[in-house]
């Protein structure tokens, strides 16, 4: 069931996963789109009703009567998990904004300013499981920014209703609506705007393939955050390691989809026997079993020369969590250039990044760890330059700047800034 690879003799590497694009999807997807563009409402309700069995002619956004109901639904610990997660969050992404700066220097104020985004759109997968987390994570860096409308995508159940916890996590987090919609339909309506649903200026969140391809679809119309593909870990390990700690880690992240990749690096050969077996006594009570046994086909153990062999691994793969299950997990991560969230240590289980421990758990996935990072509260401002220059300061920098100008063939450009030179007034022609 799992793979060896060994990749000592030659040093050889290892490429992580790529998003593969499906062309059907991609046709299936354009025509949604059209249609959401075009038919607003009702055409989610429609799609409702064919891809999840649900009725929501009644209304697409959930009702205050609903997010009261949920709240009395939601069980007190998990409410209070909840709470808990939000204020976690909340300082973990207040830590991430970028500040109001300004300096001046030869004649010249320049600076940057931080403005929010006026609307969000945050989708909230709910195929496989209910994830009240995935709420947080994207609602809440939102908020932290100051962003003015916040939107929740989310596919319903068959009687049309949200889960309790879904929408309790909503009102906590402080959403501006909640819509009963999901899939590629829901991004189209987030990205053009229906009857219901107000048009926002980016879409973050994670999802199936259909909405994966609709965001990239929609991009350049909206702001995204990325393209997720399926969930992906790589442990390294050295030394006396816990293999049935190893072993849970690998089946946790495998139960996310059947399509999870998981990777255990090692130049010891006597660990991948340890954790394997490890991984075959812990599959006994392991849940979602026929997600996790799909999953873990995918699984490699792979064996390297050395650490250092490990690191360049590591970074080929650019997985979405790493963990560290080293003596010396300090001195490993220098050698880290690309991994989504990396956990050091045998106590730093994965899954509490999942849930808000120190890490937003929406990540990057199939190797685009190598050119982003995990959502920031930074994904939901924008940053612009101001320059003001006085008469001295616009002499002094007219010339050379006119000089590129011209060489590039610009020669508007170049005449824009020699009129800035000397005493020139408006009107007068300035040649330089």
């Amino acid at each position: 069931m799992l793979e060896l690879l060994d990749l000592r003799e030659r040093g050889e590497r290892l490429e992580s996963n790529r998003l593969e694009i499906d062309p059907t999807v991609v046709e299936t997807v354009h025509a949604i789109l059209q249609r959401v563009f075009v038919e607003g409402d009702e055409v989610l309700i429609e799609l409702c009703r064919r891809f999840d069995g649900a009725n929501v002619e009644g209304g697409v956004l959930v009702g205050d009567d609903e997010f009261a109901a949920a709240e009395t639904a939601t069980p007190r610990d998990l409410r209070h998990a909840l709470d808990d997660l939000i204020e976690r969050l909340g300082d973990l992404h207040a830590r991430q904004l970028p500040t109001e700066w300004w300096d001046s220097r030869d004649g010249i104020r320049f600076g940057e300013i931080v403005r929010p985004l006026a609307s969000v759109g945050c989708y909230v997968p709910g195929g496989r499981a209910v994830y009240p987390s995935s709420v947080c994570m994207t609602v809440v860096p939102a908020v932290v920014a100051g962003v003015g409308e916040i939107v929740v995508c989310t596919p319903p159940h068959e009687d049309g209703s949200i889960s309790p916890s879904v929408l309790y996590a909503a009102r906590r987090a402080g959403v501006s609506h909640v819509a009963k919609t999901g899939g590629a339909q829901a991004i189209g309506a987030m990205a053009y705007g229906t009857e219901s649903i107000p048009r926002v200026d980016r879409i973050v969140g994670p999802g199936n393939a259909y909405v994966t391809e609709a965001k990239r679809q929609v991009a350049g119309f909206v702001g995204i955050d990325g393209l997720a593909g399926p969930s992906e870990l790589a442990i390294v390990a050295e030394g006396d390691i816990v293999a049935r700690h190893a072993a849970l880690d690998l089946i946790a992240q495998a139960e996310h989809d059947p399509k999870a990749r998981t990777f255990f690096v090692t130049p010891e050969a006597s660990l991948i026997a340890m954790v394997g077996a490890a991984l075959d006594d812990a599959l006994g009570d392991a849940g979602r079993r026929r997600i996790v046994d799909a999953a873990l086909k995918h699984t490699k153990f792979v064996l390297v020369r050395d650490l250092d062999h490990a690191a360049d691994v590591v970074n080929d793969l650019a997985a979405e969590h790493l963990l560290l299950l080293l003596d010396d997990a300090d001195g490993f991560l220098p050698k880290v250039r690309n991994a989504g969230a990396i956990f050091l240590g045998p106590w730093s289980a994965v899954p509490f990044g999942d849930y808000g421990v120190a890490s937003n758990h929406v990540l990057p996935t199939a190797g685009t760890a190598r050119f982003s990072s995990g959502l920031r509260a930074a994904d939901y401002v924008t940053v612009s330059s101001v320059i003001e220059m006085d008469e001295a300061s616009a002499a002094l920098h007219a010339g050379p700047a006119a000089t590129i100008a011209n060489a590039e063939g610009l020669v508007g450009h170049a005449r824009a800034m020699e009129a800035r030179m000397g005493h020139a007034r408006p009107g007068e022609n300035v040649v330089g």
